[in-house]
């Protein structure tokens, strides 16, 4: 399949069972859902398997677009739905484990090990509430304007830059905290 060929009609000749056409699409798109859950996770194993539980679930998924929004967007948002999915699932878990006390020990073992291998900004972002940080990373990791970034997050472009004001004014105070640390 040509590389030339709009996401649209490779999503409907995927739909229709085209493998040619579904291969085309995952060539087109892995990268970009692993690096968008990448930054939404903090994390590139979990990243790794939410890319992969995204991509083994598009062919029934793709049955279900209707074309509305531009592939990419429905993509960014299937991937947010899916981070959020597994973030709900991991706090459950968490919750029903031994206690918060061990989560936690463990949670700073993982934030020391990533540090090591992730910029500041990235460890930063972790400490962003879930709809700052899914907004940071569509407007700065993903590239989108605001009012792209509002269509996948289904906001207004005046709420996507009222939550980019708030991660500025977060990260500063977390950049001061640190530097008098």
């Amino acid at each position: 399949m040509r590389m030339d060929v709009p996401d649209e009609d490779l999503a409907l000749a995927a739909c229709s069972g085209d493998r040619a056409a579904f291969s085309a699409l995952v060539h087109r798109h892995y990268d970009r859902v692993f690096g968008f859950a990448w930054r939404l996770s903090g994390s590139k194993t979990e990243a790794e398997d939410l890319t992969q539980d995204i991509f083994a679930a598009l062919p029934a998924k793709l049955r279900a677009w209707r074309g509305e929004a531009k592939l990419t967007t429905w993509l960014y948002r299937i991937t947010l739905n899916a981070a959020h999915d597994r973030r709900r699932r991991l706090a459950v878990r968490t919750r029903a484990a031994d206690g918060w006390g061990d989560w936690e020990l463990a949670r700073q073992d993982e934030i020391a090990v990533e540090r090591d291998a992730q910029v500041w900004l990235a460890q930063a972002m972790t400490l962003l509430p879930p709809e700052l940080r899914d907004t940071v990373a569509l407007v700065l990791g993903e590239e989108l304007t605001q009012a792209e970034a509002g269509a996948v997050l289904g906001l207004s472009e005046g709420t996507v830059a009222w939550r980019m004001a708030q991660v500025k004014t977060r990260l500063k105070a977390q950049w001061r905290k640190e530097a008098r640390a």
